[in-house]
Parts: structure tokens; sequence; C-alpha cells
């Protein structure tokens, strides 16, 4: 499973050990996750066609719940599973909670639709917040057994070394990512015209179904960037960080700065972001 080593350790962990926690939690909660693959038993639906939940998921954030609030029992703890579907419950409950001195935000399985359909691409996301600040940030795949680190003013690393942006100066000369968002009424539509705008303009577009993972992707290089509407703190947390600490750019779709508020996100190498928010302003996709 994951192996965190001496580099890693002495380049992160620190900070009461929230870090190493952080990262404890991914480990067995990827555990638990690939024990489950192709044999989950229970499959709802929740905002939307498109919003997926299975009992794998409760179960991964049962245990990084009970794992973090065991190590830090005064902390609270935002979780996916924990909140009504739908956009405006997961606004309300990050405004009832961002206040919280310590803020857990955890999303136990990124990509449920992946999961369920057996397509490798998905992620336990876990960001800690203080005062609204997030300083730790871990993203997991558990199918290549990948871990994303990031700590605030430690830099973000890949199984241990230093992870960085891409050098890709123009939109023309990038690979973009995006997704379809659940909320078909009014995210999706806005998403798809943002993608209409952007697909000529770029080198080539992925939407692989999990936005952590493709913040973490924009975070090592894999991506020059990455844009969405209507995801929620527990897609964004962790990957924001990630992005920032490896040189990166984050902010909402009308380039104000990223607070764990922000539902329209662009994330990039930062040589194109003010170009990629342009487009998508000019083609009335910011939201």
């Amino acid at each position: 499973m994951i192996e965190v080593n001496e580099q890693q350790s002495e380049a992160i962990i620190g900070s009461k050990s929230f870090t190493a926690v952080a990262i404890n939690c991914a480990a067995k909660a990827g555990e638990w996750i690939q024990s489950k693959r192709g044999s989950f038993s229970t499959l709802e639906m929740k905002y939307s066609p498109h919003d997926l939940v299975t009992e794998v998921d409760r179960g991964s954030e049962a245990l990084i719940r009970n794992l973090v609030l065991t190590h830090f029992p005064t902390h609270s703890f935002l979780g996916e599973e924990g909140v009504q579907a739908g956009p405006e419950a997961s606004k309300q409950a990050l405004q009832n909670m961002r206040d919280e001195e310590y803020l857990w935000i955890v999303d136990p399985i990124d990509g449920t639709t992946n999961f369920v359909h057996g397509f490798p691409y998905f992620s336990v996301s876990i960001a800690l917040a203080y005062r609204g600040e997030v300083i730790v940030g871990v993203i997991y795949d558990p199918s290549r057994d990948e871990l994303f680190v990031a700590e605030k003013g430690k830099g973000a690393y890949l199984h241990g070394r230093r992870t960085k942006v891409s050098a890709e100066p123009t939109l023309q000369q990038s690979l973009i990512a995006t997704g379809f968002p659940a909320d078909q009424n009014y995210a999706l539509p806005v998403n798809m015209k943002g993608l209409q705008a952007i697909a000529p303009q770029v080198r080539n577009i992925r939407v692989n179904g999990s936005a952590a993972l493709h913040m973490a992707y924009v975070a090592a290089g894999r991506l020059t960037g990455f844009w969405e509407i209507g995801l929620n703190s527990w897609d964004l947390a962790a990957g924001v960080l990630m992005v920032q600490e490896s040189g990166g750019k984050v902010t909402d779709t009308n380039g104000k700065s990223y607070d764990l508020a922000v539902r329209n996100v662009v994330a990039s190498n930062g040589l194109v972001h003010d170009e990629l928010v342009t487009e998508l302003q000019k083609a009335d996709a910011a939201g």
C-alpha cells in the first residue's frame, strides 16, 4: 500500500502531525474502496442521475471521520455524504461550518460514477482548513496507488517528489480538463457553453470524472488547466492547495481569489490562466 519515504516525512509532516493523519486516513480509505471494487451492494441516486452514492462512499467517509476525530476530537468535520443532496444544501453546510477553527473537508470517493462502472479514475480527497484557509491537502488514487500531498508553505509532493505545474504558455498548446456537473438545470448547461468555446482553442480536452484528480494532475503538470461550474468545497479544497504549492494559480471563473465558498473554479499553470478566464467570460460560461 502507501509508503511515506523519509524525504516526504521530513518535507511535509509536521503541524501536530495533521498531514500524517490525513495520509493515514487516505491510505486506509483507499484500501477499503479497493476491496469493494465490483462488489458494492447498494446504489442510490442523490440529486440527479449523475449524482450517485453507494455504501462504499458512506463507509469510506465513516472510516475517515472516525480516524480524524480519534486524533483530533475537538476538530470539525465536513464530509460529502453527511450533507443533503443538491447545490443549496451544500452551500448551506459549508456556510454553517466555515468559521470553525479546524475543519476537515472530505470527499470519501470523488468519482463515484467511475467507481460504480469500474472505470479506474476516482480518488479520496482530504483537506484541513484552519480558520477558513486550507493548510493540508491529500488526494489518493487507489487504482494507481498515487498519493498527492500538499502542506501550506512546504510544497506539494507525489510519492515524495515535489510536483510542479506544466510550462505551456498558451491555450493553443494546452491540455485542459473539465467535467459534466450533476446539476442539469444550471451548472451543466453553463459548463457545456464553456466546453464548446474552449475545445477549438486548445490542444485537447479531457473529461475524466474526478475534479480532485483533475486538480492533482494540474499540480503534477499532467494537465495545463481545469475548470468546472458548480463544484463543492470537498471537491476542491485539497486540490487547490496542491496547485498553489506547485506554482499554479486557482481562482473562481471571474478571476477572483479562491476561498472555500467558490463553486465555479479555474485552476491552471498560471501562464494560461487569464486567457482561460477571459474565454469563459466571453462565452458567457463563467456562471
